[in-house]
């Protein structure tokens, strides 16, 4: 593999040369060098290289191509910066682009980059940021990148560099911003990092680091974020890093850690994020640990080994907004005190030992009414006993999840909850799945006057994996907010009268019921006559595109629904679809199309007919699938058929059936409902909107075709969705105007 790298590149060498002869006497030299290194980058990217780099050719300076940037107080002209990031440019780094000597700037982030880093880059000796994060870029980090010494930024993240870091990165001495996290490098933190004495930024999260944290590294005093979770380091945190008296970012999460917490971290004042989850740490919390911590805004020490009490020092760092304090031994009361934490939104303090016996022991609960921001709050799975005290519901509306379960406490479910839905009367009753029961309810508002219509989701708890459905779906919704999603109102976790849990969800109510009850009306029912026309339909599947892009692609994090089907999109008063039943949905690593195994499976992925095929053979989740499922609800809301029916169990699926139509008679396996006049019963007699009805469903049953494709990477993205269906939207709301 190297013997041809290295005859491709004296090939282009040569090529090169000969170009370089060709070149008139009056030309500049280092012209040439420079010109002929940007096109020697530009033949080795792979893929059309119209559009972006449309103006890369001799007819035009390099100085006027796109993402170049040159001096302009230097004769002749020079490269000074290769802005290149978020370009969708896909190939290999040239590694002429070393030649570039007067380059202080490459970035070249968020593309498609394979192969190694070119060690030819060490000949860059002005160069300053070198950013070449969010590729696929693998090999070591070349130990030549040592001679940047005037780098200021170095982002090599999210790749799959391996190996160690070379010694060389330690003199970088003019180093403010490292970021390697997110690739697969190994082998301990190497010492030479404590050389890098104006480093600000240390990012080395999400990699397989082992060994202890050198403490050299509080001799970095002007170190700012220092993430170093997700590794596999062993040993105690080292003492030394309370030095760091800048630190503002502290994460040490995800790792093997074992020892207490140094005091003199407690004595960081500038921390605003400190997080040591999930180690192996103990010790208790020192009463005056919060003291020194004015502006922290964020703790996380779950799933350690602390012990002793949540000290009260606690509500000393005012400007808490996130504690995580769950999976200890953590003992007593809740400090009262809590409650002057005005700006709290998440308090989770489950699977501990904590108590709380007599009725003063639950005034933690009436001081958390003060905390008008409290969103999440999680008593689960502690000592607490005796009877929950009123003031609990005078929590602000903002509450939406609130947990009490794996408790001693004596009461029972929410009246609201009850009062709502008349004692779970089965005439409220909306409909039964394996993981929970839908009723509808009338919830009255804060003042006691108005009601409002909502579906109460109660959970089946006694079903294998439904605790487990309960919580992706409460995770999945938390911070989602769109108009095409169901709203999740609020979150009950509490005890029924025989002492068992309970679990709900309160859901906006979604009046027109679901897409599948529009598409499959009850044949025994004379009185269903509900009917969509194409508009309609087109219009659902937009909104259904809308709510899978926002999940997709522009939420807080990536999400995979796992379960798009028809019954899960649900029409509102005004026939605007939502997207609901995130029971299977899972969170993907950030940066990533595929959600990584690290939580156990619940088995087989999605419906039957919806599933994509690559799910049935084990693989991971992936936004890919979503898109499948999305393919088969457009065939299906076009033909009117299910795709798990009947006529599709010998072997024929609906795409296939859809594949036939499409080569032969398309009209013979469209709902025929599409093509006839509901006044009359007869086709539409206008020829023109006729056709062109006929040719927006041939439209779109592509695009269902093209949604479901075997091999994922093959299959429309959702910004692709939605465009064509604005396309088709815009066709048939021309030729409704028009009659």
């Amino acid at each position: 593999m190297a013997g041809a790298r290295a005859t491709a590149l004296s090939c282009f060498s040569l090529l090169l040369f000969c170009s370089y002869a060709l070149v008139s006497p009056g030309s500049s030299d280092a012209t040439v060098v420079d010109e002929l290194a940007l096109l020697s980058f530009k033949s080795m990217l792979s893929g059309p290289s119209d559009g972006l780099l449309a103006s890369w050719n001799t007819s035009i300076h390099y100085c006027d191509w796109t993402g170049v940037v040159c001096s302009g107080r230097r004769q002749p002209e020079r490269v000074v910066a290769l802005l290149m990031n978020s370009s969708s440019l896909s190939g290999r780094i040239s590694p002429f682009l070393g030649n570039l000597s007067f380059l202080n700037r490459l970035d070249l982030h968020g593309n498609g980059f394979i192969g190694q880093i070119p060690s030819e880059l060490g000949h860059l000796s002005r160069l300053r940021v070198l950013n070449l994060s969010t590729n696929s870029l693998d090999g070591s980090i070349p130990v030549a990148l040592g001679r940047c010494t005037n780098l200021t930024v170095l982002d090599l993240s999210s790749n799959k560099l391996r190996d160690k870091i070379p010694t060389e990165v330690g003199a970088l001495e003019n180093l403010v911003d490292l970021r390697l996290h997110k690739n697969g490098l190994s082998g301990e933190i190497p010492l030479h990092i404590s050389n890098l004495l104006s480093v600000e930024y240390l990012y080395l999260r999400d990699n397989w680091f082992s060994g202890e944290i050198p403490p050299a590294l509080g001799n970095l005093t002007k170190l700012r974020y220092l993430d170093l979770a997700s590794n596999k380091l062993s040993g105690s945190i080292p003492s030394s890093l309370g030095q760091l008296s800048s630190l503002s970012l502290f994460n040490l999460g995800h790792n093997n850690l074992s020892g207490l917490i140094p005091n003199s971290i407690w004595n960081i004042s500038s921390l605003t994020v400190l997080s040591v989850q999930v180690n192996m740490l103990s010790g208790t919390i020192p009463p005056n640990a919060f003291d020194s911590l004015p502006r922290l805004q964020s703790i996380s020490m779950d799933t350690n080994k602390f012990e002793g009490y949540i000290p009260a020092s606690l509500a000393n760092a005012s400007n808490l907004s996130f504690v995580q304090l769950s999976g200890n031994s953590l003992r007593g009361i809740v400090p009262p005190k809590i409650g002057r934490l005005s700006n709290i939104n998440w308090l989770q303090l489950s699977n501990n030992l904590l108590q709380a016996k007599e009725t003063k022991d639950w005034n933690f609960i009436s001081a958390l009414t003060n905390c008008s921001q409290l969103e999440m709050l999680d008593l689960g799975a502690n000592k607490f006993s005796g009877v929950l005290p009123d003031s609990l519901s005078n929590h602000s509306s903002s509450l939406w999840f609130l947990s009490l379960s794996v408790n001693e406490i004596t009461g029972s479910i929410p009246k609201d909850i009850v009062r709502a839905t008349d004692g779970f009367s089965t005439t409220n009753l909306l409909g039964s799945g394996t993981f929970g029961t839908v009723f509808k309810g009338n919830i009255s508002a804060q003042d006691g006057e108005n009601t409002s219509l909502v579906a109460i989701k109660v959970l089946k708890l006694q079903t294998p994996g439904a605790l487990k459905s309960f919580s992706a779906e409460c995770e999945a919704l938390r911070d989602l907010r769109h108009r095409n999603l169901v709203k999740i109102i609020t979150v009950c976790s509490s005890i029924d009268n025989r002492g068992n849990d309970f679990k709900a969800i309160v859901l906006d109510f979604m009046s027109n019921g679901s897409l599948e009850g529009w598409l499959h009306p009850d044949k025994n029912d004379q009185t269903d006559q509900r009917y969509l026309s194409l508009l309609e339909r087109v219009c659902v599947l937009l909104d259904v595109a809308y709510g899978l892009d926002y999940l997709h692609c522009h939420g807080p994090t990536p999400v995979v629904h796992c379960d798009l089907k028809s019954s899960n999109v649900l029409l509102d008063a005004d026939m605007v679809a939502h997207v609901g039943d995130f029971g299977l949905a899972k969170i993907l690593v950030e940066g990533s199309s595929m959600f990584q195994q690290s939580t156990s499976s619940m088995g087989f992925r999605g419906t039957i007919g919806y599933a994509a095929p690559e799910y049935g053979a084990g693989n991971m989740v992936s936004t890919n699938g979503d898109i499948y499922s999305y393919g088969i609800l457009v065939l299906e809301t076009v033909t009117g058929k299910k795709p798990a029916g009947s006529e599709f169990r010998q072997g024929l699926s609906l795409r296939e059936y859809v594949k036939s139509g499409l080569e032969d008679e398309v009209m013979e396996i469209v709902d025929m409902r599409l093509c006839m006049d509901l006044t009359n019963g007869i086709p539409t007699g206008n020829d023109a909107t006729y056709k062109r009805k006929v040719e927006c469903i041939v439209l779109l049953l592509k695009l269902g075709m093209s949604c479901s494709q075997e091999l994922p990477s093959s299959r429309s993205s959702t910004g692709d969705i939605v465009k064509e269906l604005l396309a088709i939207k815009e066709s048939l709301s021309g030729d409704e105007h028009k009659m």
